[in-house]
């Protein structure tokens, strides 16, 4: 391997994932300048990262400028950029990223570029800066009894060929309430075409608590049929009920969603509670992103 060019190994280099690019970087000096060329890097950036970047702006706290990314002495150096600190797009709607390791394109579509019924009423929702987010408001939920948010992404800015997971990325208030057994349906699909269906549970912790409380009360094991409860407690691991983020919020899973990139198509998600008429309030909501499937 020594005596093959460098170039050579970096074009082989440029063909797998920016996660092997790293391994292979510990082979030998040879392979570590290869993999560290900006010409495998420039490879896991998407194509039109040029255009993107200039037609940005950074996600709140940061203060250094987007433009400035395209000036980073390395292309490795840009692409963790993109992995790590998001930029904002679309007049500041949509916040962008790159997955660490497959370099796939990452989008969080903001509170405001939803549709949330009953969302410009200050009597059920307002709209507040919190820090820690990405953009600059959130929307809170007051109080309704017909829970609906849709959001939609075009899936040509998606990477081709790459399997995709949506979340809802949200918070509750310490007062937030009906949401501790009640589930909601969310789905992902193609607009036009039938979508997936399943339900969640946004308050996993309240929602445990309250079935071991009943089930202590009534036997959960002889009644939880009858009451339509569940007869176990949910697993901590399972994707029905919300898991806590690196950033301190939490995220749930709407559905999956493969992008051949051979259509032109808009991705639409959806969370829903209208059946039950329960009143609901306290849901803190930052955003659905759509990332690569782990």
């Amino acid at each position: 391997m020594s005596l093959l060019p460098e170039g050579c190994i970096a074009n082989v280099i440029s063909c797998t994932t920016p996660r092997d690019a790293c391994r292979l970087s510990l082979v030998s000096s040879i392979f570590k300048s290869a993999a560290e060329s900006d010409a495998v890097w420039e490879r896991f950036l998407p194509p039109e990262y040029q255009s993107i970047i200039s037609k940005s702006f950074p996600c709140p706290p940061s203060s250094s400028s987007p433009s400035s990314l395209l000036c980073l002495p390395s292309k490795k150096e840009l692409f963790l950029s993109l992995c790590d600190h998001p930029i904002l797009i679309d007049d500041g709607k949509k916040a962008f990223s790159l997955d660490k390791q497959s370099g796939k394109k990452c989008y969080m579509i903001s509170a405001r570029d939803l549709m949330i019924v009953w969302g410009d009423t200050p009597t059920y929702w307002r709209w507040t800066s919190l820090p820690g987010t990405r953009f600059q408001e959130v929307a809170e939920l007051i109080c309704v009894c017909w829970l609906e948010i849709r959001g939609k992404i075009s899936t040509c800015i998606l990477s081709p060929g790459t399997h995709y997971t949506a979340y809802l990325v949200f918070k509750l208030t310490a007062g937030s309430y009906g949401f501790e057994c009640q589930p909601v349906e969310v789905s992902v699909g193609l607009v036009g075409s039938e979508s997936q269906k399943r339900s969640v549970y946004l308050d996993a912790i309240r929602g445990r608590r309250m079935q071991y409380r009943l089930g202590r009360r009534v036997g959960l094991f002889n009644r939880s049929r009858s009451l339509g409860w569940q007869a176990s407690l949910p697993r901590e691991n399972d994707d029905h009920h919300p898991k806590e983020r690196g950033d301190a919020w939490l995220e749930v899973e709407l559905g999956d969603f493969y992008n051949a990139g051979d259509e032109d198509g808009e991705l639409e998600m959806s969370i829903l509670e209208v059946r039950a008429g329960d009143w609901k309030g306290g849901l803190i909501v930052q955003g659905i992103e759509i990332r690569p499937k782990q």
